[in-house]
This record gives structure tokens, C-alpha cells and sequence, in this order.
């Protein structure tokens, strides 16, 4: 599984529905895991981004397709990272064109 970090502004639309129904981002989280992926962590954060996402999904069309599922529907915008865990950066970067 390749981990993703989505960072996730809410738009007026979502925040009305999040404020009728708090428990909506658990419902998200549900269909992001009936799509193919897993949420391993979730954050909701104070600046630029509203949430902070860290998924687990097979590959980069899984995870694009849910994050155009979820965009689609006009109460989120999302950036989408793909993320290495370091030590798998290091051996990359280490192996200088091997």
C-alpha cells in the first residue's frame, strides 16, 4: 500500500453541512474505505487547510479517483501528496543511480 497525505479545505457548503452534521467526516472516512483505501490518521487543523489526511490506497489511480469522488461534490477542495516514509527516501537517494 502507498501512503497519501491529503490536505483538505472545506468550502461554505461543507461547513454548513459539517455544522448540521458533525458526524459526517466519519461517514466520508467510510466511503473513502468502500472505495479502496484506508484512513490511518485524520487531523483537523487551524490555518491554511481544515483537515489533514493520511491514507493508505493501492496505487495513484485509487487515490485519484477518490479524491475526484470527493471534490466533485463541491464541499471540499483537496491536495493530494503522494508520501515516501524516510528511511525508503534514504535508500532511494542513496543508491546515486545504481
Amino acid at each position: 500500500m502507498a501512503t497519501y497525505v491529503l490536505l483538505t479545505k472545506v468550502s461554505s457548503a461543507g461547513i454548513k453541512t459539517l455544522q448540521s452534521n458533525p458526524r459526517r467526516i466519519k461517514e466520508v472516512n467510510q466511503e473513502i474505505e468502500a472505495q479502496g483505501a484506508r484512513v490511518v490518521a485524520q487531523y483537523a487543523t487551524l490555518g491554511r487547510y481544515d483537515f489533514v489526511n493520511i491514507v493508505e490506497a493501492k496505487d495513484n489511480e485509487v487515490i485519484a479517483r477518490i479524491s475526484v469522488n470527493l471534490g466533485a461534490r463541491g464541499t471540499v477542495s483537496i491536495e493530494t501528496l503522494s508520501a515516501l516514509p524516510v528511511e525508503q527516501f534514504v535508500r532511494a537517494i542513496a543508491k546515486k543511480g545504481k
